[in-house]
């Protein structure tokens, strides 16, 4: 990647020369293919269209892709690991050296702040090159059978073709999340990218294809009927296995029709993530997690802190320093120098923050920072903190997906981990504090799949990404990941036969 003295500056020439590159239709069988409709990509800085992107006919386009991914799917699976992993590691070499156009194009179609997006060409290309690595380590065991003189041997198969649904707020690296280890394990793959963002997934087709993975292996389906592309391809015997990341309810229909092909699926869904802040919490340490926790990616993330719980001995002090951290971020467009808030990726996110912190209000919450929609062209909202929010506001119950941040004050910690399960989420939670027996009694207290202790950020390759009760089923990244794109089979056999 470039250094940062190193990148192009952002100007109109630049902007037109990407989007004038970039494809624009769905990519099947290793070419882009011709679409007779067009749907527009807004920049939700400007709320001007960045480009008309093909919109492929569900049904049509998304059974040529799994026509394509079937058809690949024997040889990709017979390619040896190693020829996996380099060209796993060529796509992640050419993710890095195309870095500039893949962040601009990011932060034009979803509004991260430009820094934001480098660093998530940084941390997407990094599944391409943990899965390489994996590649050539696929599990397995031998041993004897305990009852009888035979032996004991398990292998590992691709499952087969992937359906892969990525959401819009990390628009490559949700993408590489699912098609790294997928490559990996021999299996091919049709992604379906959100209609706001899919013009990084789109360039990340080319990239694989530069990157000699062979026509077929991943496919590529634009279309704005999403329900119509996953009732089709989930309804066909040939597809194994679809990886979802998006809201719980989506999830829970696309359950519904996997239900009916017994599809082994991975799901990453809502979240409600707790930050609790202890009463022996470093205050310095716990501002400085709960800025990213709560607003990296403009607020919109799964993992972003939903609800502060702080202890009354610190809560003054904390609210105090938050609040003023808070009044130092910019709003505004992402591509802009010193931009480190940028806009909601569309209208009706805008309102769905501005609803939520009338009702905290209504319930008797008062705005210490922001609290309002910024005028002018762009889905913006001012970064907020919210203090004396009752437990019975909604954004207790509501993934606020936004830069809201209500503080909960509390005197007991266990009523702040009650507080905390008190959801049928569970994908992340943030827990602040120095006394070690305090914070491992709250950690082994916490319904959470995932828990960052002192820090703001817990997502890593190295890491299975995943949640427990309704945020989710299955684990992303680590090794546990690769395993969800593998079918283990066991053989049994005479010793010496």
């Amino acid at each position: 990647m470039s250094a940062d003295s190193k990148r192009p500056a952002v100007t109109e020439e630049r902007i037109a020369d990407l989007l004038g590159r970039i494809p624009t239709t769905s990519f099947v069988g290793g070419e882009f293919i011709e679409a007779g409709r067009t749907f527009p990509v807004e920049n939700p800085a400007t709320e001007e269209t960045l480009v008309e992107v093909g919109d492929a006919d569900a049904a049509e386009v998304g059974t040529a892709a799994l026509d394509a991914a079937v058809a690949a799917q024997r040889d990709w699976a017979a390619t040896a690991p190693r020829t996996r992993s380099e060209i796993l590691r060529r796509a992640y070499d050419l993710l890095l050296e195309r870095a500039d156009d893949f962040a601009l194009l990011m932060t034009l179609e979803m509004g991260k702040p430009l820094e934001e997006a480098y660093g998530e060409v940084t941390y997407g290309a990094e599944f391409f090159r943990w899965y390489s690595e994996e590649a050539v380590r696929l599990p397995g065991a031998y041993g004897r059978a305990p009852s009888a003189d035979h032996t004991i041997t398990v292998g590992m198969r691709p499952v087969g073709p992937v359906l892969a649904i990525t959401p819009w707020n990390f628009p490559l690296s949700m993408g590489t999340r699912k098609v790294g280890p997928a490559l990996a394990a021999g299996c091919t793959v049709v992604v379906k990218p959100a209609g706001l963002t899919p013009l990084s997934m789109l360039l990340l087709m080319q990239t694989l294809k530069d990157a000699g993975v062979p026509d077929g292996v991943v496919n590529c389906v634009v279309t704005k009927d999403s329900g119509a592309l996953s009732s089709t391809l989930m309804a066909d015997p040939r597809l194994r296995k679809v990886s979802f990341t998006g809201s719980t309810a989506v999830g829970k229909e696309l359950l519904k029709l996997a239900a009916d092909g017994v599809l082994k699926s991975s799901m990453e869904l809502g979240g409600n993530a707790p930050f609790l802040v202890l009463p022996s919490a470093d205050i310095d340490t716990a501002v400085e997690a709960a800025m990213p926790a709560k607003f990296r990616n403009n607020g919109e993330a799964c993992t972003a802190a939903n609800r502060f719980y702080v202890h009354a001995s610190v809560a003054e002090e904390f609210t105090r320093r938050l609040v003023e951290e808070t009044k130092h971020l910019v709003v505004g467009p992402g591509v802009e120098d010193g931009t480190t808030m940028g806009p909601m990726v569309e209208a009706k996110a805008v309102d769905k923050i501005e609803e939520l912190v009338q009702d905290a209000v209504d319930c008797g919450a008062s705005v210490l920072t922001g609290g309002a929609r910024v005028d002018g062209p762009g889905h913006f909202f001012q970064p907020t903190v919210l203090g004396d929010v009752p437990r019975s506001a909604r954004v207790n119950r509501e993934e606020i997906f936004g830069p809201v941040a209500p503080i909960i004050v509390m005197d007991d910690v266990e009523e702040m981990i009650a507080a905390a399960n008190d959801t049928e989420f569970g994908l992340m939670s943030y827990v602040i504090g120095e006394d070690p027996a305090e914070v491992d009694a709250v950690v082994q207290s916490i319904e959470s799949g995932m828990l960052a202790i002192n820090v703001g950020v817990a997502s890593d390759a190295a890491a299975p990404f995943g949640g427990v009760k309704q945020s989710g089923l299955g684990r992303e990244g680590s090794a546990r990941g690769l395993e969800e794109y593998l079918e283990p089979f066991y053989m049994r056999r005479p010793v010496g036969r």
